[in-house]
């Protein structure tokens, strides 16, 4: 086969060789073609150059020819002028001479006119050819320009076309190599499986002899030994006990808690959404401290007061539903009795949701028709109530695929087994749409409480409760999410469980069966357990001592620091309650001080009033003695401030002194305003917490995303700078194949300039010949 596939490709080869080996014949005729042709071109230059040189040499003596006319013609009009007054004189001594010289002069001036006319024919003559000479010269340069450059391209072919057929020879001979390498390891290996399949005949021969001898043996045992095979029939199969998985069990138990603490976590939330939303009925749009709200609002709130009756029992249906699983259980669909439980739970909560959805649908109208709805509050409602549509519908879709999973524990026919996977898949796809709808709420009540915030009619009491309903939204959104993804990763391993059953057959029939199948297990499994016998081990004497003496110890030391931890922990809490106990006594004491001051201050009044004033020249101790009773006085009347652990307690001295119950319900009246403060700011703590914990993870996930849109581009900046070096490496490549060619043109270049330069040096040093003929046929 390898060689088959070799000798195409060598085929395949040789056939763009051919087309390759025609192409360059072509090639190379076309440049020699092109070679003759400049070749041809450059001869008619030069015949052209020699052409322009001769008729450079007639213009020349033909100019030369023109200076001696014309200076001829300057001596004879010389002569003219000269003789003219001459003639005048001597005209009747000179007619003869004067017809001579006037037939010499019109023999001149025809001869002068005949050379003026021949030197402007040569001047035009002249002019057309040099005109013509430099047109030509253009045109062949242009020409040879063309021929240069097409013979520099059809030379690039050339090479490319012999560059590619190297690599491809080059490629083809380590092909050709790789597969000869290959060849020979097949062969190999061919051998080792012959040698292997000889082997394996071998041992299938021997399995074979063994098996049926087996098989004869089983046989016999089973007609002597086995009345009936339970495992022919569905019915009963299905009570007999499936081999115990412990890692099953204890991985469906970590999930039932895994579920369990989410569900805790979502049943928190609803009830904090509820209940914050009954307080904002009763603060918004009309506040019930000033003005009674609407008979609708009044029924609303009635309904959302007993929120908690529906929501609690879903916790407690899932806590049930956690602990029916336990490591000693088969957990299947048909033995899970407790989710009908959870199942009815949640079908109670929904009836819940669908009786407020109207009332609350209602309020949302009352709230735009209210004369303090804007119209972008108005919009946020509209986008609540549809929100508030969706969530009463995800929930009774996800109570309905709940209800069917429930099925198979209850009634068996009611939900085949090949449904189980489906039904599985859409309690995921709930929800996370359940999710996504949570996702949706919050974000439009976040953008409702910013608007009603900027109300001018905004009170501190809705801005806390608005905070309080975000913050079980938010609760509510991830809790939603938390099981969606909880339920997205482990989908696959329920869908996996579902065929834990009995062996040789698809499942347990009814629960019925699943229940005697559960006491089999647990008489079996006691029937064992009686079975087995502690094997008592042989510990040496002195290992043994060595062992009690530890063990003593170390249950001595921990059964003594566990009771000295517990006296710490009493003589704690007696030393709380004693300092309570003195607290409160101090503050007794003082207030019996502020009485005995008062009434030693009374006293000191009365009998300063009893005495009278003395005169003036008494003795000053008697006015440093006022002046104390002043200050007793001030003192005593002054507010007298009592710091403790619940606060500030202010009290002032007066005529009067409270009893027992006044002072008893001082302190009452303010450990309960301590309190409400307390509740309040833990309230205002928890709601920022959890806006804080959600910024936190949106920050986190944002950081994620960040983190791998970074990879990303790393990666791509790879890429590019790849890509970069690439076409760096082809632009130095091409570069340098342009600089070659220029470097040649211009070579060729200088070479037909120092050509021209030789011409023209030829041509001036005619010229200079010709100047210095000219000159001596002058001298001569």
């Amino acid at each position: 086969m390898a060689s088959a596939e070799l000798q195409g490709k060598y085929q395949k080869l040789a056939q763009e060789y051919s087309k390759l080996r025609a192409q360059n014949q072509v090639l190379k005729k076309g440049v020699v073609d092109e070679q003759a042709n400049s070749a041809a071109l450059k001869e008619q230059l030069k015949m052209k150059d020699q052409s322009l040189r001769k008729l450079q040499q007639e213009m020349d003596s033909l100019t030369f020819r023109n200076l001696q006319l014309a200076k001829r013609v300057e001596l004879l009009q010389d002569e003219l002028a000269v003789s003219e007054p001459r003639g005048k004189k001597n005209k009747k001594s000179g007619e003869s001479s004067s017809q001579l010289s006037q037939e010499q002069k019109s023999v001149f001036d025809e001869d002068l006119q005949k050379k003026i006319e021949e030197n402007e024919r040569l001047h035009i003559q002249f002019f057309e050819a040099d005109e013509q000479h430099k047109h030509v010269e253009a045109e062949l340069r242009s020409r040879l320009a063309t021929l240069e450059m097409e013979a520099a391209q059809h030379q690039a072919v050339v090479d490319g076309l012999t560059r590619k057929y190297m690599e491809t020879i080059e490629k083809l001979q380590n092909d050709k190599a790789k597969l000869e390498v290959k060849s020979q390891t097949l062969e190999k290996e061919a051998k080792e499986c012959r040698l292997r399949t000889e082997e394996c005949q071998l041992q299938l021969k021997n399995l074979h002899e063994d098996l049926s001898g087996r098989l004869e043996e089983s046989l016999s045992i089973i007609s002597e030994k086995v009345p009936f095979n339970d495992t022919k029939y569905s019915q009963y199969n299905a009570l007999n006990v499936p081999l115990h998985n412990r890692r099953h069990q204890l991985k469906m138990r970590d999930i039932a808690g895994q579920a369990l603490a989410f569900v805790q976590d979502l049943v928190t939330a609803l009830l904090n959404f509820h209940t914050y939303t009954e307080q904002r009925i009763q603060i918004f749009p009309i506040d019930s401290a000033i003005d009674t709200i609407s008979p609708l609002n009044q029924k609303f709130s009635q309904y959302l007061h007993e929120n908690a009756s529906y929501v609690r029992p879903l916790e407690e249906g899932m806590l049930h539903l956690f602990e029916s699983i336990t490591e000693d259980t088969v957990t299947v669909l048909e033995t899970t009795v407790k989710l009908k439980t959870f199942s009815e739970h949640l079908t109670s909560y929904i009836c819940f949701l669908r009786k407020i959805l109207p009332y609350q649908l209602k309020s949302l109208e009352e709230e735009c028709e209210s004369s303090l709805c804007t119209s972008a509050l108005r919009a946020r409602n509209l986008e609540l109530s549809q929100d508030m549509r969706k969530m009463t519908a995800v929930f009774e879709k996800l109570q309905t695929y709940v209800g069917l999973l429930a099925l198979p524990s209850t009634e068996p026919d009611g939900l085949l087994r090949t449904n189980y996977s489906s039904v599985l898949t859409n309690v995921g796809a709930a929800l996370h749409g359940f999710h996504d709808v949570m996702k949706d709420i919050s974000k439009h009540y976040n953008q409702k409480a910013t608007i009603e915030h900027e109300l001018p009619t905004a009170t501190q009491k809705l801005i806390t409760t608005n905070d309080c309903i975000l913050s079980s939204v938010v609760a509510l959104t991830n809790g939603a999410g938390k099981i969606a993804s909880f339920f997205s990763n482990n989908v696959d391993y329920f869908i996996a469980s579902l065929s834990y059953g009995p062996k040789a057959a698809s499942g347990f029939i009814s629960p019925l069966s699943a229940e005697c199948m559960l006491q089999y297990k647990k008489k079996a499994a006691a029937y064992m357990k009686a079975l087995r016998k502690p094997l008592l081990e042989s510990v040496p004497y002195e290992e043994a001592l060595a062992n009690r003496r530890v063990l003593l110890s170390s249950t001595e030391s921990r059964e003594g620091l566990a009771q000295q931890v517990q006296q710490s922990l009493e003589k704690i809490s007696k030393l709380e309650q004693e300092k309570e106990h003195w607290m409160l006594e101090a503050q007794l004491a003082k207030i019996k001080l502020e009485k005995e001051n008062q009434r030693i201050a009374d006293k000191l009044k009365s009998t300063s009033i009893g005495q009278g004033v003395g005169p003036a020249q008494e003795n000053p101790t008697g006015m440093n003695a006022g002046g104390q009773e002043e200050a007793s006085t001030k003192a005593v009347l002054e507010p007298i401030h009592s710091t403790s652990l619940i606060g500030i307690l202010t009290r002032t001295s007066d005529n009067e002194v409270p009893d027992v119950e006044s002072r008893e319900d001082l302190i009452k009246n303010h450990y309960m305003a301590r309190i409400v403060e307390l509740t309040s700011q833990l309230q205002l703590a928890d709601s920022k917490s959890v806006h804080f914990y959600a910024e936190c993870r949106a920050l986190s996930k944002r950081l994620a995303l960040a983190e791998k849109s970074k990879e990303a581009l790393t990666e791509e900046m790879k890429v590019a700078g790849q890509n970069i070096s690439r076409l760096q490496d082809e632009l130095t490549t091409t570069k340098r194949s342009y600089e070659d060619q220029l470097s040649m043109m211009s070579d060729h270049l200088c070479s037909m300039n120092e050509t021209l330069s030789k011409q023209r040096e030829e041509i001036d040093t005619l010229k200079m010949s010709s100047k210095g003929n000219s000159k001596k046929n002058k001298s001569r």
